[in-house]
């Protein structure tokens, strides 16, 4: 007897079930981004318009991987709602529709970017078991007529294996997860010591935090922003990391770890920021970072002067095209090993990512960097200009207002900071002005920076003057005199423009 369609859907959940915890077991053995669920997101991405893919960063932000999972899985569920349904009619496509899910696995793991070989295996692992749970769930139930339910389908048997495929599903999940961990790099990482720069970076001056409600000038690792296409975070080994480079050059170099942190190292403050980043957005972060310079590395391999773009592949195959007179025009592009006095953070490109002051993300910050060709960007498209992003478009002037936040309520009279952030990395910026209701532009005071590659905070005191609404904007002037572009702008392709306005209301005391 066929078992009705509420039981086959509960038997095709738990086989999706132990087929997700298997692949996640196999995956703690081969790698991480060998994950069923990994390489379908990593699929997912890559097929995804750049459209939904701005949207999702301006909705979820530095959280949209895990808004992907999530989707993933409750995509998973429904699929084994229609497994489990067919399931029902007939248990030979239940288990078909197991082993396609199956096959999608195998054919995202082996086409992702990065892939390796051994990638499909936890995919393979995962369709088998889940069919064969499936199958053996269907076998158990199907022979064991109970006089009290005339589908045929003994609860008791259902319960009692559906208890160990279950609690296999958890447990298999969880321990594989947790094995992946134990995988990564941690130790690794927190072993090392960083070696002592021959240039270090300045000393911030006194002020250079106003402490008025701005962020922090020191972004902590932990709260740096992060924006990539990277689901399962590359695990690279610094004892066995290499960086070949290659291309448009007199003759081709290949360093190791200990040869990069051998040489002559620079230490500087440096703002990184989203081409993503709408206005007010918060997709840009400061910290201190550590590395080699870029330049050096390339006039030893004799980079050829017709070789006007860079492209940098990461361990997980994403590739970002630099121009090169970006590096070769005296400011501190990097091959950075440290951050904030540590070493990289894994998430942030350990053991080595490359920096380039100036430019947006996606052209210049390669993460878990392998691989750098000197090439043309007429011959070369990288993976986000592919995608329809301007190929080389320098940071946008911008500015920014932390505090009062946006809907404030504030007292009449009452004297407040509007205090934020300003910034034009590799430009600098020179002033920055306040704009209340209609009123006229007025200086704010601006902290002192380090260098013209970080961000600057700026504070306006400001006394609420009547109830009612008031709209406060902001804008900046860099240092060569240009002003802040007002005309508002999406940041797809080169970056956002237009001014950052909040609304305050003014109360009434008493």
């Amino acid at each position: 007897m066929r078992p009705r369609p509420a039981v086959g859907v509960v038997v095709a959940l738990l086989a999706a079930g132990a087929a997700v915890a298997a692949g996640e077991l196999t995956a703690a053995v081969v790698r991480p981004a060998a994950s069923p669920i990994i390489a379908v997101g990593n699929r997912f991405i890559e097929f995804t318009p750049v459209a939904v893919k701005q949207w999702a960063i301006s909705v979820f932000g530095t959280n949209d991987k895990s808004a992907l999972l999530t989707g993933i899985y409750l995509s998973l569920v429904l699929f084994a709602v229609l497994v489990g349904l067919l399931a029902a009619r007939s248990p030979a496509l239940g288990v078909a529709g197991i082993a396609v899910l199956g096959a999608i696995g195998v054919y995202c793991a082996a086409t992702a970017p990065g892939h390796h070989s051994a990638d499909v295996i936890p995919s393979i692992v995962a369709g088998v078991v889940g069919a064969a749970t499936l199958a053996g769930l269907l076998w158990v139930i199907e022979p064991r007529a109970d006089p009290v339910d005339p589908s045929g389908v003994s609860r008791r048997h259902l319960l009692q294996a559906g208890s160990v495929v279950a609690g296999f599903a958890v447990l298999g999940t969880y321990l594989g997860r947790s094995w992946q961990h134990e995988r990564n790099l941690t130790r690794a990482r927190n072993a090392l010591t960083l070696p002592t720069p021959a240039s270090p970076a300045p000393p911030l001056a006194s002020g250079t935090d106003l402490g008025k409600g701005a962020v922090p000038f020191v972004t902590p690792n932990a709260k740096f922003y992060r924006v990539d296409t990277a689901l399962a975070v590359p695990e690279v080994d610094p004892k066995t990391w290499t960086l070949q480079v290659h291309g448009r050059v007199d003759r081709e170099v290949t360093l190791t770890y200990s040869q990069l942190v051998a040489r002559p190292l620079i230490e500087r403050w440096i703002t990184l920021c989203c081409v993503s980043n709408e206005v007010g957005g918060d997709l840009i972060s400061n910290a201190r970072f550590l590395g080699a310079r870029l330049a050096d590395v390339l006039r030893e391999a004799g980079i050829h002067a017709d070789a006007d773009q860079l492209v940098a592949t990461s361990a997980d195959g994403m590739t970002i095209g630099t121009p090169t007179a970006a590096v070769l025009d005296g400011r501190d592009a990097m091959l950075a090993i440290g951050m904030n006095g540590q070493p990289l953070p894994l998430n942030h490109g350990f053991p080595v990512r490359m920096i380039v002051p100036g430019l947006y993300g996606y052209v210049s910050a390669c993460k878990w960097i392998v691989d750098l060709e000197a090439t043309t960007f007429a011959d070369t498209d990288a993976y986000w200009v592919a995608r329809g992003y301007a190929a080389h478009p320098p940071i946008v002037l911008s500015s920014r207002i932390d505090t009062p936040k946006s809907t404030a309520r504030l007292p009449v009279g009452q004297s407040i900071a509007i205090a934020g952030i300003a910034w034009d990395q590799h430009v600098g910026v020179s002033a920055v002005q306040v704009r209340i209701d209609d009123g006229a532009w007025q200086d704010a005071r601006l902290a002192p920076v380090p260098s013209i590659d970080t961000w600057r905070q700026w504070v306006f005191p400001w006394t609420v003057p009547s109830p009612g609404a008031h709209r406060i904007a902001v804008r900046a002037v860099a240092a060569d005199g240009t002003k802040q572009d007002e005309v508002a702008r999406d940041s797809y392709p080169a970056g956002a423009t237009g001014l950052h306005q909040i609304t305050v209301t003014g109360r009434a005391s008493g």
